[in-house]
């Protein structure tokens, strides 16, 4: 009986302790660099529009992101640069704030991004939560990002 009560006990340890031996994230589970793509519709005053966007975008150790990004609103191309700050939570989310600026270095827009670190920290999905021009003007969008890693690795 006493076996069978240490087995029991055993089993409903290592049942409980389960969900806390998985791995949470960190700074280091994003840290490296991405290539992505952005599809959807962004909402302007004078209506719907497509946007498609391909990238790649870095995420240093401490927070700090930069990147570059060929996008299309509408049909009206771009070439972009991208700096800002990414916060990973211990659950894999992530959530980015992008300023994004024009080949002449002007702010365009400011942008975040609600997102989740997947495949062991290899892939993003993400949403964009909020887009403001560089004038003040917000902008609905429905807008979602699939990054894959391409340098660095996953920690």
């Amino acid at each position: 009986m006493k076996p069978a009560r240490a087995f029991a006990a055993i089993g409903l340890f290592l049942l409980l302790a389960g969900p806390s031996l998985h791995a949470a994230c960190t700074s280091a589970t994003a840290a490296g660099t991405f290539g992505f793509t952005t599809t959807g519709t962004l909402i302007l005053p004078t209506g719907p529009a497509p946007v498609a966007a391909v990238g790649s975008i870095t995420f240093q150790l401490n927070g700090e992101v930069s990147g570059s990004q060929d996008r299309s609103v509408g049909g009206a191309f771009a070439h972009e640069t991208i700096t800002g700050t990414l916060t990973v939570n211990p659950d894999c989310t992530i959530s980015l704030l992008a300023n994004v600026f024009d080949s002449s270095g002007n702010l365009v827009r400011t942008s975040t991004i609600d997102g989740v670190l997947v495949n062991n920290g290899k892939q993003i999905r993400a949403i964009f939560e909020t887009l403001v021009l560089a004038n003040g003007v917000s902008l609905g969008s429905v807008l979602t990002v699939d990054a894959n890693r391409v340098a660095g690795h996953a920690k």
